[in-house]
């Protein structure tokens, strides 16, 4: 490996990685987001929700969670075009992505809300809380301690599914590293460097999740 050769290359090729870079993080953290808010929801519908809601949202997880994400990328870019919902390549991507973050957000949701103790339900309605009052003061803080591992997980995995929507011509970090590599024939060097890229989104995504766990953590 010529190290001096490569940092010349990487030195001119900087432009497109930080654009490919942006686009990576900006995706990730749209797809995390609306993502994470959606998949509240599908876990309070899948807890709280009248029978027919429980089994209309059951089967949603369960399609986009045995779904692999390919097809929900190439399904959200081309078949949805097919019925007159044209998306970009970039809204089609934060949409798939964002939809299988939902499935998983919600099932990590109602397993940390069913481990509650009903009696705190009940406690809330006894004082008058509606039941937004109650997931916004007695269930939702103590479920966000017990999500907050596994989401940072799921939240992960949403940067590493980024790397599949250059299959629909987004110029993420990964498009972006194997247009430079067609040009300077450098594959290990580049493909090492877009590794390092995604760790330290990654790490940055864990940093995150560890300062938010301190935050919320009871006071022993």
């Amino acid at each position: 490996m010529d190290i001096a050769h490569f940092l010349d290359i990487l030195w001119l090729a900087r432009i497109p990685i930080l654009k490919g870079l942006g686009v990576t993080i900006s995706i990730s953290l749209l797809a995390i987001c609306f993502g994470t808010i959606l998949g509240v929801f599908v876990g309070l519908a899948l807890t709280y929700g009248v029978r027919p809601l429980r089994w209309i949202v059951r089967g949603y997880t369960d399609f986009i969670r045995g779904t692999p994400v390919l097809v929900l990328v190439l399904a959200s870019y081309y078949v949805l075009g097919t019925i007159g919902l044209d998306l970009g390549p970039f809204q089609a991507g934060v949409l798939a992505l964002a939809v299988f973050c939902s499935s998983h957000v919600g099932e990590i949701v109602r397993g940390a809300l069913q481990s509650i103790p009903k009696g705190q339900t009940e406690a809330a309605k006894a004082i008058g809380l509606t039941f937004p009052q109650t997931f916004a003061y007695v269930l939702g803080p103590q479920a966000l301690r017990q999500i907050l591992p596994a989401w940072v997980n799921t939240a992960a995995e949403m940067v590493k599914a980024s790397t599949l929507l250059s299959i629909i011509g987004v110029a993420e970090l990964l498009l972006r590293t194997q247009e430079i590599i067609s040009r300077a024939f450098m594959s290990l060097e580049f493909y090492l460097f877009a590794g390092l890229l995604y760790f330290v989104i990654n790490y940055a995504i864990e940093r995150f999740g560890r300062y938010v766990e301190r935050k919320t953590a009871v006071p022993s």
